[in-house]
């Protein structure tokens, strides 16, 4: 059979199966293995030798996935998520976001900032967007819906400011980007802090845009005095030190990424226990949650490494490469067409199955473009924020809603996502069109 075939079909049997529903980890290994054994079973030009196929398709699922997850760099998600759940269930999060609303309250929707502020907080810390979605939709949606926020600004604020965690680092979807393209995974995690500060400060300014024109959106809370601003700033020590350590220490070159998740776990849990919040209950919670969302996210690296496999020895990456090469469009044009291609995905499908799917075809591409892989990164990781919320799906809108429960509607929340998702293309344009945004702070590591 002809391998360029075989793995265009691989692909679109992949597809088919995500679109009813087969979990993503399930599907792409086993489009991975069943190709696996008709790619090297069955050879162009020669007769099928199935057992053949399916005694090397054995030998490589038994070693090449077990010796990709044991990798020392991987340690790192499980890491990152526990300090994030730790920092959550022991109130960290809360005190951040508590300081933020005494201070910006008085502001032009300043609730609904403070929730953006609160956002990039959780995200500093956990490196999940739907875990940011679901912390900061329990905290602060009942907040501004008590203060009688327009339903539509108060959700979409949180399902849209929850993508940052997937910019702001620790990311997990930038260590797992890094680790499939054997890029460095502190420089990647240095390339999103900018970017994603940037699209939280873009949020801000429409937010306040907006309430300054209809006050109603977003009607001002009592007065908070200066002795309870003051006092609330008492509570943000344990955020701002997280961060510290973990990208001052990357920054620096003190500590790996993986020493640096090290460092944050454990600083996590010697920060609760100073300020005498461990408590049983919390810290069961936070171990669970931890061990749940890593082996849902190693269940599909694991996949996702069988069917990267496949798609390797079919050639068909290096086939779109040389395809791409060979249009009459500049770089730029094939780009914009596989953003449009990842907002597309995007509507039914998770990001970490979107990166992991796309990586083995579009990394070759991108990279023979031109285009260098860290700034794409970024792109990349970008555009599954805007997949996050876009309609119909956008799993971080589907996450608020499970949290608030019928307090509002499904349509509202999407209609009130509709700002933030125009911002984010704004703010995706300005990364494409101004490269350094992204790789200035890379570079000075250099």
């Amino acid at each position: 059979m002809d391998p360029i075939t075989l793995g265009f079909c691989g692909i679109g049997v992949l597809l088919l199966l995500i679109i009813i529903r087969v979990p993503i980890a399930v599907s792409l290994a086993v489009v991975g293995f069943v190709g696996l054994i008709l790619a090297i079973g069955w050879p162009a030009g020669r007769e099928a030798d199935l057992a053949r196929g399916w005694q090397a398709a054995i030998n490589y699922i038994a070693f090449e996935p077990y010796s990709f997850v044991a990798s020392f760099s991987l340690v790192a998600i499980p890491l990152f998520l526990m300090m994030g759940y730790v920092a959550f269930h022991f109130g960290f999060t809360r005190d951040g976001y508590d300081a933020a609303r005494a201070w910006l309250s008085r502001l032009p929707g300043g609730l609904a900032i403070a929730s953006v502020m609160g956002c990039a907080m959780f995200a500093a810390v956990s490196g999940s967007s739907l875990a940011t979605a679901a912390a900061m939709g329990k905290l602060a949606v009942p907040e501004m819906l008590r203060y009688k926020y327009d339903k539509g600004l108060a959700t979409g604020v949180i399902a849209a400011s929850g993508t940052l965690g997937s910019l702001i680092p620790p990311s997990i979807l930038m260590i797992i980007y890094g680790l499939f393209t054997e890029l460095s995974v502190g420089k990647l995690l240095l390339a999103g802090l900018v970017p994603g500060i940037l699209s939280a400060l873009i949020y801000i300014l429409m937010i306040i845009i907006r309430a300054m024109i209809n006050p109603k959106l977003a009607p001002a809370p009592e007065n908070v005095s200066w002795e309870t601003r003051y006092k609330s700033l008492q509570g943000t020590w344990s955020i701002i030190l997280l961060f510290v350590l973990v990208m001052g220490g990357i920054y620096a070159g003190i500590v790996t990424p993986t020493e640096a998740a090290a460092v944050g776990a454990a600083g996590a849990w010697g920060l609760a226990a100073l300020s005498k919040r461990l408590k049983a209950r919390e810290a069961k919670l936070s171990i669970l949650e931890t061990v749940t969302q890593s082996a849902s996210i190693f269940a599909v690296v694991i996949g996702a490494k069988i069917f990267v496999g496949f798609i390797a020895i079919t050639g068909v990456a290096g086939f779109l490469s040389d395809l791409a090469l060979s249009l009459d469009y500049p770089p730029i044009v094939i780009l914009l067409a596989l953003s449009l291609v990842y907002v597309v995905l995007g509507t039914f499908m998770d990001p970490l199955g979107i990166m992991l799917l796309t990586l083995p075809v579009v990394v070759p591409v991108i990279e023979n473009l031109g285009y260098d892989l860290i700034w794409f990164g970024v792109i990349m990781i970008k555009l599954l924020e805007i997949g996050l919320i876009t309609p119909p799906v956008g799993l971080n809108v589907y996450i608020l809603k499970g949290v608030i429960g019928d307090t509002v509607k499904l349509e509202v929340i999407f209609k009130g996502v509709l700002w933030f998702l125009v911002m984010d293309i704004l703010t995706l344009l300005l990364l494409i069109l101004v490269p350094e945004i992204s790789l200035f702070l890379p570079n000075a590591l250099n």
